[in-house]
């Protein structure tokens, strides 16, 4: 799962996929058709159709992980469909998560301080 403090990429895979695939076909469509590899700790995130339903897919080191949400009412914010991934900031993806719109979290870096003398 997606732990405080954890630094590993998101990403939404941004066509719909079929839904009826678990584990083992989801992490074949990230290693054949998104070209990443399903077992580095990468989080990605499927979405459906209709775009009320999503799964997303990590390796937590032992075995892959698969959540899956549909919300009750209404639909996630969803990138333009096309192939390929769109990286998330951790603050995003919880957005997402939660049924917001993802778009209106700024992502930005932040610099570590500079050395004091």
């Amino acid at each position: 799962m997606i732990i405080p403090g954890q630094r590993l990429p998101i990403v939404v895979a941004t066509r719909p996929v079929d839904f009826r695939r678990g584990h083992d076909g989801l992490a074949a469509t990230v290693q054949n058709e998104l070209g990443l590899d399903p077992h580095s700790g990468l989080t990605v995130v499927f979405r459906s159709k209709r775009g009320d339903r999503v799964k997303i897919l990590v390796w937590d080191g032992t075995g892959l992980v698969l959540t899956y949400k549909r919300l009750e009412s209404g639909q996630f914010a969803w990138p333009q469909v096309r192939d390929g991934v769109m990286r998330l900031s951790r603050a995003q993806f919880e957005a997402l998560f939660e049924g917001l719109d993802w778009r209106r979290v700024a992502m930005r870096r932040v610099r570590p301080p500079a050395a004091t003398n």
